[in-house]
């Protein structure tokens, strides 16, 4: 099995051109006993880690937020899931850890499968019809609300190098702290937006990318969701030496899980892709070091069979990555 470099001690090296492969990552990952959890947020975490989905300690999960980010324009390529319940039975079906969605279909069609497929509430949220360039997610939901409709965790979006930011961290603070009073983990949507981001290598970049994740564990994230980084010519214009490292794109996707410490990593899938790049990603996601992967449009904008098939597929590799549970 992959964990058995599990306790091995090594310490985590500085990424350089030289730097291995970081295959030896497989079976690193925190687990719940290296987080800090008080017995509420221990306990949901382990039902989505352990008793839902792959398991082993790993999160599959399936979001549906992208109809109040994106607009019904995601739901063109497959029209029938423009209706939640194909998220949801597709979820149920499939096995995952969880959904994630906002309040208002949370509302309207969560009952049925409650008890069956578990909640991730998402608490925040905006349209893509403004710019970015100061970017900010107001509220739209409470950890109350999500207590109140049975969740296992909670959302929300933080928007690194927005010129809003600081109502942002103000936001998250006060989402935080009820997080804590409801024993309510909390998965931080950690994404570089805003005109001072695009300057300095952009927000795939690894700088981008790797800053998000620190600011996550920083601000008190359990768990963080983030995009895979990306180089371009662009990387040239990050700060210094983040222009001048020469990684492959497993290497610096380790090194952004070793930035966000003790705070999980969820691997977000973006646009759709096909099912040897998305497979491909996956399995570099988890050998760097990544909990799971939180992917929506590569899986509900495919036909419901080729969906489930894919997602059998996550299953398998999952398997390879399984830790045992380590919760007394």
């Amino acid at each position: 099995m992959s964990g058995s470099s599990e306790g091995s001690g090594r310490a985590p090296t500085t990424p350089t051109s030289a730097t291995p492969s970081p295959s030896h990552a497989r079976g690193l990952r925190p687990r719940l006993s290296d987080l800090g959890l008080t017995p509420g947020k221990k306990t949901r975490l382990k039902r989505l880690l352990y008793d839902h989905g792959p398991g082993g300690g790993t999160l599959l999960v399936l979001p549906i937020d992208q109809g109040l980010e994106h607009g019904p324009v995601d739901f063109f390529e497959n029209p029938a899931a423009l209706d939640p319940e194909y998220q949801f039975r597709l979820a149920l079906e499939g096995n995952f850890s969880a959904i994630a969605l906002h309040i208002g279909l949370a509302r309207k069609y969560y009952a049925k499968y409650a008890g069956s497929v578990p909640l991730i509430l998402k608490l925040n949220g905006k349209t893509s019809i403004p710019s970015d360039s100061e970017a900010f997610s107001p509220m739209t939901a409470s950890v109350e609300d999500a207590v109140r409709l049975g969740a296992d965790a909670v959302g929300y979006t933080v928007y690194v190098g927005s010129p809003a930011q600081d109502r942002d961290f103000e936001q998250f603070r006060q989402v935080r702290t009820e997080c804590d009073r409801f024993g309510m983990p909390v998965i931080v949507w950690a994404y570089p937006r805003g005109d001072a981001v695009s300057k300095k290598g952009g927000k795939e970049s690894l700088y981008a990318v790797d800053y998000a994740a620190r600011v996550a564990l920083e601000l008190g994230a359990d768990i963080v969701k983030l995009n895979y980084p990306v180089a371009s010519e662009k990387d040239q214009q990050s700060p210094a030496p983040y222009n001048t490292l020469k990684l492959t794109g497993e290497q610096a996707f380790h090194k952004v899980v070793q930035s966000a410490g003790r705070a999980l990593v969820l691997v977000s899938g973006g646009e759709k892709v096909d099912d040897a790049a998305l497979l491909s990603k996956v399995r570099h996601s988890m050998d760097a070091g990544a909990t799971g992967i939180i992917f929506g449009r590569n899986l509900w904008q495919r036909p419901f069979p080729e969906a489930l098939a894919l997602t059998r597929k996550l299953h398998a590799i999952f398997r390879e990555y399984a830790q045992p549970d380590d919760v007394a």
